[in-house]
């Protein structure tokens, strides 16, 4: 790849949005769900699976289940993703937080509980 077209996609690159979203992080076994709302949903998976990794996770108890039942028994999601309109006046903050109340409800709704 000639150096233009590199320089070009690393542009490009920088200039994208991140994903606004809600994430879950899901222990399978017990079927107990993190819920979290980011500005930056790859991030944030990619932090919680760090952390996890390291055992410096802030939630003790996903961090146990981590340690007892390893990687495997997780599954970490991107549950919805907010689309940014071009609307200066849009509150991304006040859509992450409705959108992560209604996964909240409908996962208790469900008889599953959060951490």
């Amino acid at each position: 790849m000639d150096k233009t077209r590199q320089a070009a996609l690393k542009a490009a690159y920088r200039q994208q949005a991140p994903a606004l979203g809600i994430i879950a992080l899901c222990h399978l076994p017990s079927g107990r769900t993190l819920l979290e709302r980011s500005r930056n949903a790859p991030g944030a998976l990619n932090r919680h699976r760090f952390e996890l990794t390291l055992g410096t996770h802030r939630n003790a108890g996903l961090q146990a289940d981590w340690r007892r039942d390893g990687a495997a028994a997780f599954r970490f999601a991107l549950l919805d993703a907010v689309e940014v309109p071009d609307d200066p006046a849009f509150d991304a903050d006040a859509e992450l937080a409705a959108l992560l109340a209604l996964h909240q409800e409908q996962l208790l709704e469900q008889g599953q509980s959060l951490y």
